[in-house]
């Protein structure tokens, strides 16, 4: 029972939905064709009207001649028969007219199809190209965030090479720098024990020229 009335909802909802579709607007050359099929449609009838009047009167001239047997009368009824025929051309033409004009809507209703046809075809790949450029700037914005991704890892791969080789640089620049600066030290240390020397050899030479004057006195 549940699967019934599911079933009898969905139809209900596809009907509606049927029903919602906007009625397209005939076109110009539809238009055109239905006024000929009326204009047609009502020459038929007027037609029809006089061929039915006429053959009234065909019928009143027959009888009456008939009864009085008069040339009058047998011309009345030559006169009808002429009419008639005259009117029952006047309709095969309007007939004929009426089936144009009807083969003028069949003509206007496959015209206004295909036009329809190529403006829903045209709209679809309207459609289509704004969901592609749509799509399109979506995949961009990817792209760009994984090249983006990718461009960082890189950058940063050779950013730290470059630290790496100028940390290099400025450890080895360091220790040249501290083994100059402990050569200057040295140098300085030097000169104190020079003068240590000096004095030294200073205060032998004194003792010598002591020396030597107490050995003159002596």
């Amino acid at each position: 029972m549940a699967r019934g009335r599911k079933k009898a909802v969905r139809k209900t909802t596809a009907k509606k939905r049927a029903a919602r579709k906007p009625a397209v607007a005939p076109t110009a050359a539809q238009n055109k064709a239905a006024k000929a099929v009326d204009k047609a449609a009502s020459s038929v009838k007027a037609v029809e009207a006089k061929v039915a009047a006429a053959n009234k009167k065909l019928a009143a001239a027959r009888k009456k001649a008939t009864s009085t047997k008069t040339a009058a009368a047998k011309k009345a009824v030559v006169t009808a028969r002429g009419a008639v025929a005259k009117h029952k051309a006047a309709l095969a033409t309007a007939k004929a007219s009426a089936r144009d004009a009807k083969k003028m809507v069949q003509a206007a209703g496959v015209e206004a199809k295909a036009a329809a046809a190529a403006a829903a075809a045209k709209e679809a790949v309207a459609a289509y190209e704004a969901q592609l450029a749509s799509k399109a700037e979506g995949d961009l914005k990817k792209a760009l965030a994984a090249y983006e991704e990718k461009w960082k890892k890189s950058r940063a791969k050779k950013d730290a090479a470059k630290v790496k080789a100028k940390a290099k640089k400025a450890d080895t620049k360091a220790k040249a720098a501290a083994k100059k600066a402990g050569a200057k030290l040295k140098a300085l240390a030097k000169p104190t024990a020079t003068k240590k020397k000096a004095t030294r050899r200073k205060t032998t030479a004194k003792k010598r020229v002591t020396r030597r004057k107490n050995a003159k006195k002596a």
